[in-house]
């Protein structure tokens, strides 16, 4: 009360720290009552998950509630309604069983298997320990073996398409050995227009998630390519600056 009665009445939000970074957001998006915490450590990207009657309270008037827990954390932080996230998992279980059965020629039932049991992608078929597959339910080694090997081809054939592919868009080198972007992303991107680092640069990071696909990439790692490929910019503006100052202290007149 000391402390309001400091600030004029100002109100002011006491938020119970802790370094697990999800029980803070948790905390720092109080009253509002949260359902799921979804963490992305490499992006630092966070989805939270409400009920429909929370999403209000969890965003905050013009989104103050949510901007300050971000800022709090550290974490970009987006809020979704179960609704919505059940709709996002479905079509996302849906887009990695249809890959399954395309890329690795199985049936549909092994492919809704593989995703329930956690794969996500052809790389981790591919590149998983053989006794994580061989100890799914119905799996054996030498079934586990087959399936591998069969990633592991259409991961070579696809890789070497893609490459060709995206050199022939005019892609340059340099953006191809941007971290973070495959193949297949930098075929997007070509076709899309975006052949330099410049180029990239120059995306927001909405637009990048358009080209790439958002199932493909966060926003906080779209955001933060993006701010990497930018770091060229900030230097020649540093050394612009630098130049700039040196030129002028060397047209100052000498002192009297």
């Amino acid at each position: 009360q000391a402390v309001v009665n400091e600030l004029q009445g100002e109100k002011i939000d006491i938020i119970e720290w802790t370094p697990d970074i999800a029980a803070f957001v948790v905390h720092a998006l109080a009253p509002a009552a949260v359902l799921k915490v979804i963490l992305d450590e490499e992006t630092k990207h966070i989805e939270v998950v409400v009920s429909e009657d929370q999403l209000s309270l969890a965003i905050g008037r013009r989104g103050q509630n949510v901007r300050l827990a971000s800022q709090l954390s550290g974490w970009y932080i987006d809020i979704i309604t179960e609704a919505e996230e059940a709709e996002t998992r479905q079509k996302e279980m849906a887009r990695r069983s249809a890959l399954f059965i395309d890329a690795l020629d199985i049936e549909d039932v092994m492919a809704h298997l593989l995703v329930a049991e956690g794969f996500n992608t052809l790389e981790d078929i591919a590149y998983v320990p053989l006794n994580e597959l061989s100890e799914i339910e119905g799996f054996d080694e030498e079934l586990a073996t087959e399936l591998q090997n069969r990633a592991k081809n259409y991961l070579e054939v696809k890789n070497k398409e893609d490459k060709s592919r995206y050199k022939e868009l005019g892609v340059t080198a340099e953006l191809a050995a941007t971290e973070g972007l495959t193949p297949s992303m930098l075929v997007a991107l070509g076709e899309a227009g975006v052949k330099t680092k410049d180029d990239f640069a120059d995306l927001a990071s909405d637009e990048l998630l358009e080209i790439v696909g958002s199932e493909n990439m966060t926003k906080g790692k779209a955001d933060k390519l993006i701010m990497k490929a930018r770091e060229s910019w900030f230097a020649e503006e540093d050394a612009k600056a630098a130049s700039a100052a040196a030129t002028e202290k060397e047209e100052a007149p000498a002192d009297a």
